[in-house]
């Protein structure tokens, strides 16, 4: 479609040197190709032009000292993508790869997440190069100081609410509200993953990593299957692995593997969580250390990694979830899961699975769930943590946790009745995009141009 393809050069023309954008813009707006097709208005109203830009974009100096009294500059965003639905909502990203590029990717992937839960969120995204690692708790302070002083003004509760990401935890988000209370002399749910003395939910921290494990469990039983009994792959060993191995324990699946950045451990027996929470959460320190009590256990460092991809995919499970970070997976990967008897893939992270690796895994139609269906709990349950501020409540764990699997069971049916709409059953991917973007459209046509 001409259309299409005319989109994306303009687009390249006026936000250049954006690699990862245009790949993410590339690959939706492709799937989008039978929707418009069969639809005209989405065209007459220019939907795709208006979408692939957002309505605020947001760069700015964060100036912060470090503890040697030295003065540090980095570079922060939020990309307000699109409100059409709700008050913008997308996680703050602090890490050193962090550019434009990644944060409009990230952004425009956010629409179709939040559009998917049914829940009234717009879509943004935002973060810095800052690097939390190695860094003291004042630096981080000054440095999440420093950020919101930059911020402030474009957020709100009804507005723009942020949450975290990668290298924005707990303690990240207790800086940057202290922040923006000091700053406004408000208190509201403005920021999600709040501590629960003051603000947050119950479920929060577990959300994403139960979704994807949910999810998974809508995907196969789908297929007349069951996840119970399964051995599951896991990558990272952040929040959403961490939590995602917790729920496949509770589910009776055996979760062998999780990784970090400075290998892959895996254990037959099952990864013990109650030892994968201590080094991770608690004395925060290599997934090495799981060893010394874990004599069947073996850690494969970096160097040990197969040249093109990563050693989680090349041990052998049934279901796999990854969940540390985009482009993880790879076309061999994929390959070797597959030869290796792979039923499912469910994306815990957002985009791990590279272009060539998804097209091989629809090829080979097995239960594959893109990352803005399968890890949409985590934003989903940061929107009851805004219901909840908005009327002073708290709710308990069940409640929460119900809510929760609700949205994940309605997630996984839209998806899957739209990808049947369009002929392809087995493809969530078209299902999960045509089914955000459509929510998304007709709300922008019902609202008219501006």
């Amino acid at each position: 479609m001409d259309y299409l393809h005319n989109t994306l050069e303009g687009l390249k023309a006026t936000s250049p040197a954006q690699a990862e954008f245009y790949a993410a813009a590339e690959k939706i707006l492709a799937s989008l190709r039978p929707l418009l097709e069969s639809d005209a208005r989405y065209l007459e109203h220019a939907i795709i032009e208006r979408l692939v830009e957002p309505e605020r974009q947001l760069m700015f100096r964060v100036c912060w000292t470090d503890d040697n009294g030295k003065i540090q500059v980095n570079k922060g965003y939020r990309v307000q993508f699109n409100s059409a639905l709700g008050p913008y909502k997308g996680g703050l990203r602090f890490h050193p790869s962090v550019n434009a590029s990644i944060i409009k990717f990230l952004g425009f992937e956010q629409i179709f997440k939040n559009a998917l839960t049914g829940l009234a969120l717009g879509g943004a995204k935002g973060g810095a190069n800052f690097d939390p690692r190695g860094r003291s708790d004042g630096e981080i302070m000054r440095f999440c100081q420093a950020f919101m002083t930059q911020l402030v003004d474009h957020l709100g509760p009804t507005v723009d609410v942020p949450a975290g990401d990668i290298g924005v935890g707990a303690r990240e988000i207790g800086y940057l509200y202290g922040q923006y209370k000091r700053l406004t002399r408000r208190h509201e749910g403005v920021i999600t993953g709040k501590g629960l003395d003051w603000g947050g939910s119950l479920g929060r921290k577990e959300a994403t990593g139960y979704g994807a494990a949910y999810f998974a469990q809508h995907m196969l039983a789908a297929r007349g299957e069951e996840l119970r009994g399964k051995t599951c792959l896991v990558s990272g060993a952040g929040n959403v692995a961490i939590y995602t191995i917790e729920k496949l324990h509770q589910l009776d699946a055996l979760p062998v593997t999780c990784s970090d950045s400075g290998g892959c451990l895996h254990d037959p027996d099952g990864i013990d969580l109650e030892a994968l929470k201590r080094l991770k959460e608690v004395e925060r320190v290599s997934l090495e250390g799981y060893l010394k009590d874990h004599p069947r256990a073996r850690f494969i460092a970096l160097d040990d990694y197969p040249a093109d991809g990563h050693a989680v995919w090349r041990i052998p499970g049934q279901v796999a979830f990854p969940c540390a970070t985009q482009g993880e997976v790879t076309l061999a990967d994929a390959e070797a899961m597959l030869a290796n008897g792979l039923e499912c893939l469910c994306e815990g992270a957002n985009l791990p699975t590279l272009p060539l690796a998804v097209d091989r895994l629809l090829e080979a139609r097995i239960a594959y769930a893109p990352g803005k269906a399968a890890n949409a709990g985590g934003v989903s349950t940061s929107q009851l943590e805004m219901a909840q501020n908005a009327s002073m409540q708290i709710w308990p764990l069940e409640k929460v946790d119900a809510h929760l699997q609700a949205i994940m069971a309605n997630i996984h049916r839209c998806c899957a009745s739209t990808a049947e709409e369009f002929g392809e059953p087995h493809n969530l991917v078209l299902g999960a995009n045509i089914a955000g973007f459509r929510r998304v459209a007709n709300a922008m046509i019902d609202q008219g141009a501006w």
